[in-house]
């Protein structure tokens, strides 16, 4: 059997997966950046996002792009403000912003944090200096510096703002606020907020992304996502996913498959399974097409 023969695989077809670790890691990874794209052009996919804990990834993007020549799949990168990656710095997004090898190259996104933000060095369990040294967006107020003139930065250039990785009232209120700075372009990964958080912030002007990787067996898994230490995530069930597309609605959803890390299947394949998942919770394929292709596809620019 072909893998375009496989249960599901023509839902595949258009599809942008934003959401794929196939940089290098201090984890293993099941694909490189070149088998991820390769994998993506066969399964029919439209566009690969590649994402990074310890760089730019816009610079693998343009890699694979002038490697492969014209891959058929539209590869894209950002800049997650990781602290190998330069931390939440004004003159990282500038570089992030303008990397690569020519006019058509450049970070399609920004992202916060995914790990050192208060949120998830809480429910880490790090230790306090460690947590006061992470991003936090405060209840009210302005927001810390430079986030302010980052936010700009993203809006004058039209790129995805991510939330990262903070807690539920933090994105709602960044959505808000970054709206009001202009930026257009905004993802925020939902797959444990409320039910109410997730509507308000799907109301407020941004997409919710839901990702495989979170009703995976790779949440039972102790992972080294950004330095030694190893931890484990909360897993989301299929009602629960279900819940918050529809506290979304699939016209303010992103799916994607978070997949690349050594535990989980490949990119295409994971995306394959999550797809027939979210199929078998009531989603019809046109409901799919909208969260899978059209969504992600006008979010990122393809």
């Amino acid at each position: 059997m072909s893998e375009r023969d496989r249960p599901g695989s023509h839902l595949l077809m258009g599809a942008v997966d934003c959401h794929v670790h196939a940089c290098p890691h201090l984890n293993g990874r099941s694909v490189d950046v070149f088998q991820a794209v390769r994998e993506a052009v066969s399964a029919g996919l439209a566009g690969l996002g590649l994402m990074d804990n310890f760089a730019n990834s816009s610079g693998y993007a343009a890699l694979a792009r002038r490697e492969l020549e014209d891959p058929g799949v539209e590869v894209f990168g950002g800049l997650i403000m990781e602290p190998p990656a330069g931390g939440v710095s004004l003159e990282a997004v500038r570089i992030a912003l303008g990397y690569g090898y020519g006019a058509e190259d450049g970070a399609r996104f920004i992202s916060l944090p995914t790990h050192h933000t208060r949120h998830i060095a809480t429910l880490e369990g790090r230790s306090p200096a460690y947590i006061d040294a992470c991003l936090a967006i405060p209840e009210r107020g302005s927001l810390p510096d430079p986030l302010p003139a980052i936010l700009d930065l993203i809006a004058e250039h039209d790129v995805v703002l991510n939330t990262g990785h903070i807690s539920g009232p933090e994105a709602l209120r960044l959505v808000e606020l970054a709206r009001a700075r202009g930026v257009q372009r905004i993802l925020a990964p939902a797959n444990h907020y409320g039910i109410d958080e997730v509507a308000a912030i799907a109301a407020a002007g941004a997409y919710a992304e839901f990702s495989f990787f979170f009703l995976s067996h790779a949440t039972q898994v102790g992972l080294s996502h950004v330095d030694a230490e190893k931890h484990t995530v909360a897993g989301l069930d299929l009602p629960g996913l279900a819940a918050r597309i529809n506290a979304a609605t699939p016209a303010h959803t992103v799916l994607s498959s978070d997949c690349g890390v050594y535990v989980l299947p490949p990119p295409v394949e994971g995306l394959r399974e999550f797809l027939l998942m979210v199929e078998s919770a009531g989603f019809d394929e046109a409901a799919i097409r909208t969260m899978v292709a059209d969504n992600p596809g006008r979010l990122f620019g393809l």
